[in-house]
Parts: structure tokens; C-alpha cells; sequence
């Protein structure tokens, strides 16, 4: 065996171990650690070079912005419990319910504002379907719409700043999270208008499927009601100008103020300080809320430690290469290598959680995008609203498990009439993840729904720049007070720094 042909073993045997189910975390690094020392015995490369892991694993875990992770985590682990989801679905309810179709703007609304507070999928799709999920059945909705638009909206909080997702590609690739952010917020609003669409397209077509609520149903009326509206809308919308505002994550911002880890301690600050304001701060919310941050926090770590394992011994024996290979002869050009990549992920997610997939596969195909000439912001975007699919996966995803467990305690409480069956939940989920697909076509096609709120980089004429400077240090320069104009109209032609 050549070295040549050693590569597509290990993508191979890589394919192989996370299908077995064993946790990838440890099997990524005995995979890593056993390719390593064969490579070894093969005199592929010296043993000297695997006493570079530890130190390589360090240099990782010494990452300052990874501390953004459990920040952000606790601060949406917090907010998934204080009540807000309560307040918010119950006053938009109340607000969007004779309408028909009402119910499911109200809960993509919710789900969208609350996405971009807390960045967690499990909380939200609970959260939503015990509160939403017995009105809808009430009030005779459709039960395959019902959970279909309980779980989507509640994986759009991997898509929505401040998405742990956004930050974890935006280390991968090397780019800025606030740029990150920025690129997600066409896509996410997007994403909300393209199930709004179809949520009115269906009262249109199946009036029956979602139908009003009855006026005379709801509590409250008038201001009354936007007042139980505001206090959810407002304190919301100050806590995401705080944090994705002061790291230069909101559209029209220029500057960052915070680094990341900064602005995610901040949000989790505001986070204790909303639970207060919702009188549900108590030292079992707190405990809970670190608990489930712990837990995240040692899988991220893990994950990390596993693929640099593999990663390195990978670059050892020159995978980055035949992977390059591989992806840039593909017929298309870019959009070929961008179509092919979101198919090999769309379908990695049948099995793999996105913290895998990022930490394992976009290690290997972010170097053969920049490459090619592909803006990494995009392509991270790009895969992100992929891999939100990766909840939606009929029967894998796990937003349809955590609705299958909800739905059933409910129905053990009495709460909801009758059983929800686990076909309506898979059907149901079809129509989404259609139109989680026709998000990923509209950001391959149509970059700008990324860029158009980036900062764009100003074009340098190095010739007249050069000019410029041969003419500071000619003899015969005109009165030295005209210098620093110069200079200036120089450095304003240079590209900013990101």
C-alpha cells in the first residue's frame, strides 16, 4: 500500500465509525490515534510527529472564542425556562388566533424571536409544543401542520443569531463571528417569510387545516393584550441588541465593542436579570441551567479533542490534498462543488449531530472552498441553514424525538384529547424540510441573501497608490502640510480591516 492510496481508507473508515453509533468522540480519536501509528510502521512520516498532538490539542482548547460556548449555552438554557416562551406564544396567540392560520404565525414568530435569544433546539421545540400544541388540537388544526411548524420553528435557532452553530463555523473557517452573524440574518428572516408563505398558502388551499380561533376565545383584548405582547417583545429585542450589537452582529453595525466570549458573558447576565424580571429565578432553574451547559460544554470538548486526532494524522498523509483533488475537478465549477458538498452534508445528517459535522467534515472541505475563490462567510452560512435539517430528518432528527416525547407526556396528563402518532410527526416534517432545501437552492444561487448586509471591502488602485508614494519621496514635494492628505486619501483606498 502507497501513502497515495491510504486517504480514501481513512474517509472510508471515518464513514464507517459513525455509523456504528458508538459515541464519535472517542472512535474519531482511536481511529486518528491507530491510522497515526500505522503511518508510523509505514515510514510515511517520522514518530516526531505525532508527539505534536498534545501540543496541537492545547493550542485548541486554549481557543478564547470556544468560551463563547458555554456562555451562550447557559444564557439560552436560562431563557428556555424563565417563562418567556410561555408569555410570548400565549399573547401572539391571542394576537394572530382568529386569523386563520393564526396559531402557526404566531408559533414561527415566537420561534424566531426566541431563536435568537436562546440558540437551543431541544428547550424550544418543548417550550412551544406543550404550550401551542393543545390549542392547536383544540381548535381543530391539521395534526400533521401542528407538529410540522412546532418543529421547524424550533430549529431555527441554529439559524438565528446567536446561534452556537454560527460561532463553531466561524472558528472552523477562520472568519469572524460577528461577519458570520451578520451573513445569517438574510437567511433567517427568509427562512420565516418562506413558512409564513406557505402557512397562508395552505389556510388559502385547506381552510380547514388552520383554522381562526373564535374571538370570543380570547382573555384579553385591546391594549391589554399588546401590553402582554411588549413586555415579552421588548426586553427580548434590548438583550439581542446588547449582545449581537456590541460584537458588531446586527446588520448597520461597523464596529464591535466586545469580543464574543465578552458579549456571550453579557447575555448571560441578561439572561439571569429576564428569569428575574419573570419572577422564575430559584437556585433549582440555575443548578439545571449550568447542569445542561456542563453537559454541552464537555461534549464540544470531546468532539474537538477526537477530530484534531484524526484531522492531523489525516493531513499527515496528505488527505487535504486528495480531498482538493477530488472536489475541485467536479463539472460546475463552484456551483457544482457547492451543490455536491450541501448533498454529502444533507445526508451526513441523517446521522451525525452538527457540532460532528462541523468540527469533522468542515475542516476538510473550508480550505478547498477558499481555494476555489468562494467567500467563507457564504459558504459557512451555506451550511448552516443544511444542517438544520439535521433536526428535521424523518426518523432521525431530533426535533421529531423531543415533539414524540412531548406530545406523549402530554397526552399522559390529559392535556391533549387524543395520542399524536409518531406518522403524523414524520409526514408532518416533509413539507419543512422542503422548504429548508429551497433555503439552501436560494443561498447557493443567490450569494447576496448572505452578503447584502456585509461590510464591503473597498478596492485598492495599487497603481495610483503606488504613485502616491514614489511622489512622498520625490525632492521637488510641494510644502509638507499637503503630506498628510495624501497619506490619508492612500489609506482610505485600503481595504478595511475585518
Amino acid at each position: 500500500m502507497t501513502m497515495d492510496q491510504f486517504p480514501p481508507l481513512m474517509f472510508a473508515g471515518l464513514v464507517i465509525i459513525m455509523l456504528i453509533g458508538f459515541p464519535v468522540a472517542f472512535s474519531l480519536a482511536a481511529l486518528g490515534l491507530a491510522c497515526g501509528f500505522f503511518a508510523v510502521s509505514q515510514g510515511w512520516f517520522p514518530p516526531e510527529f505525532m508527539t505534536a498532538l498534545p501540543q496541537n490539542v492545547f493550542g485548541i482548547l486554549s481557543n478564547d472564542l470556544l468560551l463563547a460556548i458555554p456562555f451562550f449555552t447557559l444564557m439560552g438554557s436560562l431563557l428556555e425556562r424563565c417563562g418567556l416562551a410561555e408569555d410570548m406564544l400565549d399573547s401572539m396567540g391571542q394576537l394572530f388566533g382568529p386569523m386563520r392560520g393564526g396559531l402557526g404565525y404566531s408559533v414561527i414568530i415566537v420561534g424566531f424571536i426566541l431563536g435568537a435569544i436562546t440558540g437551543t433546539v431541544a428547550g424550544q421545540v418543548i417550550a412551544m409544543a406543550m404550550i401551542s400544541l393543545p390549542v392547536m388540537m383544540r381548535w381543530g388544526y391539521s395534526m400533521r401542520y401542528a407538529t410540522g411548524v412546532l418543529a421547524a420553528s424550533g430549529t431555527i435557532t441554529q439559524l438565528v443569531p446567536p446561534s452556537l452553530v454560527l460561532v463553531v463555523l466561524a472558528d472552523q473557517l477562520g472568519r469572524s463571528v460577528g461577519d458570520m452573524y451578520k451573513g445569517a440574518w438574510g437567511p433567517s428572516i427568509l427562512q420565516v417569510l418562506i413558512f409564513a408563505l406557505y402557512t397562508f398558502i395552505l389556510s388559502r388551499l385547506r381552510p380547514q387545516d388552520v383554522p381562526g380561533v373564535p374571538k370570543e376565545a380570547r382573555t384579553l383584548q385591546g391594549w391589554a393584550l399588546w401590553a402582554k405582547c411588549l413586555r415579552g417583545i421588548i426586553p427580548s429585542a434590548v438583550l439581542i441588541f446588547a449582545v449581537l450589537g456590541s460584537m458588531g452582529g446586527l446588520p448597520g453595525i461597523d464596529t464591535a465593542v466586545c469580543t464574543p466570549t465578552e458579549a456571550g458573558a453579557m447575555g448571560a447576565v441578561g439572561a439571569f436579570i429576564l428569569a428575574a424580571l419573570h419572577r422564575r429565578l430559584s437556585w433549582p432553574l440555575v443548578k439545571e441551567a449550568m447542569a445542561g451547559t456542563m453537559r454541552i460544554t464537555a461534549m464540544v470538548v470531546f468532539i474537538l479533542i477526537g477530530s484534531r486526532t484524526f484531522s492531523l494524522v489525516f493531513q499527515g498523509v496528505e488527505g487535504g490534498t486528495w480531498i482538493e483533488h477530488m472536489l475541485s475537478n467536479l463539472p460546475g465549477g463552484q456551483v457544482g462543488f457547492l451543490i455536491a458538498v450541501n448533498v454529502f452534508i444533507f445526508f451526513l445528517a441523517f446521522f451525525l449531530d452538527f457540532f460532528e459535522i462541523a468540527f469533522i467534515i468542515l475542516p476538510l472541505l473550508g480550505p478547498v472552498a477558499s481555494k476555489m475563490g468562494i467567500d467563507l462567510v457564504w459558504f459557512g452560512v451555506m451550511l448552516c441553514v443544511n444542517m438544520q435539517t439535521s433536526f428535521m430528518h424523518p426518523p432521525f432528527g431530533f426535533a421529531l424525538f423531543y415533539l414524540r416525547g412531548i406530545s406523549d407526556t402530554l397526552f399522559k396528563s390529559g392535556s391533549i384529547p387524543r395520542k399524536v402518532e409518531s406518522s403524523d410527526i414524520y409526514m408532518g416534517a416533509i413539507p419543512w424540510v422542503l422548504m429548508q432545501l429551497l433555503l439552501v437552492g436560494v443561498v447557493i444561487f443567490f450569494p447576496g441573501s448572505v452578503t447584502m448586509f456585509l461590510e464591503k471591502e473597498k478596492a485598492v488602485d495599487m497603481d495610483k497608490a503606488t504613485e502616491m508614494l514614489q511622489s512622498l519621496g520625490a525632492p521637488e514635494r510641494s510644502p509638507a502640510a499637503s503630506e498628510p492628505e495624501d497619506l490619508n486619501a492612500v489609506m482610505e483606498q485600503a481595504p478595511k480591516k475585518k
